[in-house]
């Protein structure tokens, strides 16, 4: 069966590439995917787009999940439509990114289907300039936008037509052999883009695959990297492991590549040495399981649900203040306590809440989490807490924290009942509504909680932005 084609969109003086492979397809049969599969949301977007005379694709991390038999949490899609083109079709729709545009088109419950028009290989690095984000990402054809992508596995495309799978890098052997191999030279690859490097580990450790050779050699060599990145990047990166149900699997990569200390450098000197990091090791990797468990609880019971980002950062960095504090053997009462949340602050500041651009309602959560552990701690003997710390605001939230501590050092796992805890605070955020194809107003993602890319509520700046001057797309200088 020949390749599907479809109008090529013209790009501004395309440099020559190397010759592209032809695609493998899959034709129905030879893989495990049917339509019945599918999202009937998706697949509406996907006809409504071929209604017009466009094509469209299942891509990226749906292809690679209902392939492997499991249910996507996203089922996103790219077509040869221009975003204004995809507006027209799509009334429910809004375009974001300034980098390069893509369309969200919006359904009920706060749903949200990404449709995004094929790249060019014009920032994939083959030939071009040794240039951090490239900033000439322009429309490309099926093929290009194959080879542009970071993961093989993630560069898969389905099409309903013929209900076939477009395979243009080996991603199909990639992932019935249970490896995650970068795309392209992995040491241009990550050079361009270093985040690529947080997603190959993810990967790996939520589907449980083994990083290929050449792809991990380049991670270890080129973790450092990482500080070139914007920190709200990054921080949306780490939120997303945090919540994977498999963080402890990311643990042991990040750690041994390098990548948590990059990621997280506050936790540099206590890892690097012998004594203090063994004990810093054991308490991460018993907390980190404790989060797992309760996340993937969450997830399985109630539909959903997660802590909030803030309260498993806290439970993240708990060891590094135990290290660094030594606040769970000291006693702290009256001013010690205050005097304790302000050099808490004040570290966090200086180091992980600058890197990750941490809003301050997300810093003073996370100080009033670990600084109220000790005060738990030494009332744990009591029948019954004090009347006076049960009517703080942060009890409920420490609550939890605290018999989160206690399940990492042998305790009973926590209660389903304690779960529920409130967030932070975050900046107001206006509500609009979008039409929906029937005319039934919807509520955006900038209100719901369970769209993608969300606005990063409290967060100056986009997330491509820097305060340091110079850079491309808010990468810094070497």
């Amino acid at each position: 069966m020949p390749t599907p084609r479809h109008k090529r969109q013209r790009t501004p003086e395309r440099q020559e590439v190397a010759p592209l492979s032809p695609a493998r397809i899959l034709a129905q049969g030879e893989h495990p995917i049917t339509q019945g599969m599918i999202d009937a949301d998706a697949l509406f977007v996907l006809r409504k787009l071929q209604e017009a005379g466009f094509a469209g694709y299942l891509v990226g991390g749906g292809v690679r999940d209902l392939y492997l038999g499991k249910q996507p949490k996203d089922f996103d899609i790219s077509t040869n439509a221009h975003p204004g083109q995809i507006r027209k079709i799509f009334r429910n729709s809004m375009t974001i990114g300034r980098r390069f545009r893509l369309v969200q088109v919006f359904f009920r419950h706060g749903k949200v289907i990404e449709v995004s028009t094929l790249r060019s290989l014009s920032e994939h690095d083959i030939d071009g300039k040794e240039t951090v984000l490239a900033p000439n990402n322009s429309f490309g054809s099926l093929e290009e936008d194959a080879q542009r992508r970071d993961l093989t596995i993630n560069s898969l495309f389905y099409e309903i037509e013929h209900h076939t799978i477009l395979d243009f890098v080996g991603g199909i052997d990639d992932l019935n052999r249970g490896i995650v191999r970068i795309v392209g030279d992995p040491d241009k690859r990550i050079s361009r883009d270093p985040v690529r490097m947080l997603r190959a580990i993810r990967h790996a450790a939520r589907i449980g695959f083994t990083i290929e050779p050449q792809s991990w050699i380049a991670i270890c060599a080129h973790h450092g990297e990482l500080r070139l990145c914007p920190p709200s990047r990054l921080r949306d990166e780490l939120f997303k492991d945090l919540h994977s149900g498999k963080l402890l699997n990311w643990f042991h990569l990040a750690l041994e590549s390098g990548l948590f200390v990059a990621l997280l450098g506050l936790y540099g000197e206590i890892l690097a040495e012998e004594t203090r990091g063994q004990v810093c090791r054991e308490q991460l990797t018993a907390l980190l399981a404790v989060i797992d468990r309760i996340s993937t609880q969450m997830t399985e019971e109630q539909a959903g649900k997660q802590l909030p980002n803030e309260f498993l950062l806290a439970l993240l960095l708990l060891p590094w203040a135990i290290q660094e504090f030594d606040c769970i053997a000291t006693e702290l009462k009256g001013s010690a306590t205050y005097q304790f949340s302000k050099q808490l602050r004040a570290a966090l500041d200086t180091d992980i809440g600058n890197q990750l651009n941490l809003p301050r309602a997300t810093r003073q959560e996370i100080v009033s989490l670990i600084s109220s552990l000790p005060v738990f701690l030494q009332h744990q003997q009591k029948e019954i807490w004090p009347p006076w710390l049960t009517r703080k605001s942060y009890f409920k939230n420490s609550l939890l924290f605290y018999h989160c501590y206690q399940e990492s050092i042998g305790a009973a796992p926590v209660e389903e009942t304690l779960f529920h805890i409130s967030p932070a605070p975050r900046a107001p955020q206006e509500e609009r509504l979008q039409p929906v194809s029937n005319g039934s107003p919807v509520a955006s993602p900038l209100s719901s909680t369970n769209g993608k890319r969300h606005p990063r509520l409290g967060v100056a700046g986009p997330a491509f932005s820097s305060d340091a001057p110079g850079g491309i797309f808010g990468f810094k200088k070497k």
